[in-house]
């Protein structure tokens, strides 16, 4: 079967256009979280209202000054416009990006996941609208300056140092397992890289409530006001991971399935099955933390480091580094 080529250089031009797009939300989420008034990192008094430094001064946070950066008073808050506009731009950057993938995928009429270029971009297609589609239902505006950097990064990897033109694939990657498994790998590539950035914004936001507990200084304080309570991230990053982690044993199951039909056996101890199950111990490792008296918090927010390094690593690294049977997929 033959490459449309025009197609194909019809993708790579709407990538490339939703890189501008996502730049452009970039910078107008910057310009929101740096009009955030943000939270008074001080532990609240018996009252409700938060202890400062001052004499006999109070700060009251309320859940619209700590959401969207101001008081209640009928008036747009600070930042809140330019987070909506951020919002509505992002959302166009992620139907471009769907497009660029779409087209990708009907110049060589197959799902567009054989490579790591591919992947890649549909990986930040997947943080892109994991995000969006939370956005839907909680306040999370401020996590938007932290997301689209990170797609923007995986963006330009993608198109500078893993773009390969569009091709058939190798017969071992042809089949609906392809669907199947990659589908359920990016979306769980999507969602893991959302939970470590909540567990770090949790750790930045948990250090700064502890420094000012003690009346101590902390250099990130400008950043942890502007962020939700600690437990708030801490939970939504929880809420995350334990979501995920059912699909992320199913991605292993049917690549364990499609393994099978292509090679004849399940399981190989190939690098790149192997990761993958060294990822899945590690986010089980970070599950049982949080069940487990002493290591909720800080200490799970670490293990969860840990399995997203794994992941990465997986992703990444595995197929750079290494030689195996999924070496087809790599550059």
């Amino acid at each position: 079967m033959t490459v449309n080529v025009a197609f194909a250089e019809l993708s790579l031009d709407l990538v490339y256009a939703a890189m501008a797009v996502y730049t452009v939300a970039m910078f107008t989420f910057a310009v929101s979280f740096a009009a955030t008034k943000g939270r008074d990192l001080a532990p609240a008094t018996a009252d409700g209202a938060a202890a400062t430094a001052g004499e006999g001064s109070v700060a009251v946070a309320t859940k619209t000054e700590v959401a969207l950066g101001g008081p209640d008073d009928g008036a747009l808050p600070a930042g809140r416009r330019s987070a909506n506009i951020a919002m509505s731009v992002m959302w166009l950057g992620t139907i471009l990006l769907a497009l660029g993938l779409l087209f990708r995928g009907l110049s060589v009429m197959r799902a567009p996941w054989g490579n790591m270029y591919e992947f890649s971009i549909t990986s930040a297609l997947a943080i892109s609208a994991t995000y969006l589609l939370i956005s839907l239902k909680r306040d999370v505006r401020w996590l938007g300056l932290f997301v689209v950097p990170t797609v923007l990064l995986i963006l330009g990897l993608a198109v500078t140092v893993l773009y390969v033109d569009a091709a058939q694939l190798v017969p071992a990657l042809r089949g609906v397992w392809l669907v199947i498994h990659v589908s359920a790998a990016t979306v769980c590539a999507g969602a893991f890289s959302l939970g470590a950035a909540l567990s770090a914004l949790f750790l930045v936001a948990d250090s700064g409530e502890r420094r000012a507990a003690e009346g101590r200084s902390y250099w990130l304080s400008g950043l942890a006001k502007r962020l939700p309570e600690s437990q708030k991230l801490d939970g939504l990053a929880y809420r995350i991971h334990a979501f995920m982690f059912p699909l992320w044993t199913f991605t292993i199951v049917a690549g364990a399935i499609w393994a099978e039909n292509a090679w004849g056996r399940y399981w190989g101890w190939d690098p790149k099955e192997t990761w993958a199950f060294i990822t899945w111990v590690g986010y089980a490792a970070y599950l049982h933390a949080r069940a487990t008296a002493g290591w909720k918090g800080r200490k799970a927010a670490y293990i969860a480091f840990v399995a997203f390094g794994c992941f990465v690593f997986n992703y990444f690294g595995v197929n750079i580094l290494m030689s195996g049977l999924h070496s087809y997929g790599g550059l």
